[in-house]
């Protein structure tokens, strides 16, 4: 894959308490990716971005919830998060931006 399309398949970092934690204690990075985007195509743009090695890479479907605004429902999108697990000696340090 080019690397301008792996450098699309990140969308974003997830900073929570719960994924904060999971980077603490097992060096687990959480990101917000492409809805098409597979594993090998997720641990190859990490790779690319951070320059880090990734020993897995864990990847869940969240479902959009259904919202109430007065008497309108609507529905948020679909979205993918991926789990990174990297390899020991390497750290992304996501407080610098």
């Amino acid at each position: 894959m080019r690397q301008l399309e792996l450098m699309s398949v990140i969308e974003a970092p997830i900073i929570s308490e719960k994924t904060t934690s999971a980077a603490e204690k097992a060096r687990r990075i959480a990101f917000r990716v492409k809805r098409t985007a597979s594993k090998p195509q997720i641990k190859q743009a990490v790779e690319l971005l951070f320059k880090v090695e990734v020993a897995s890479v864990h990847v869940l479907n969240v479902g959009g919830k259904i919202k109430r605004s007065g008497r309108f429902v609507g529905e948020r999108s679909d979205w993918k998060k991926a789990y990174v697990k990297l390899k020991s000696g390497f750290d992304i340090d996501l407080s610098v931006a």
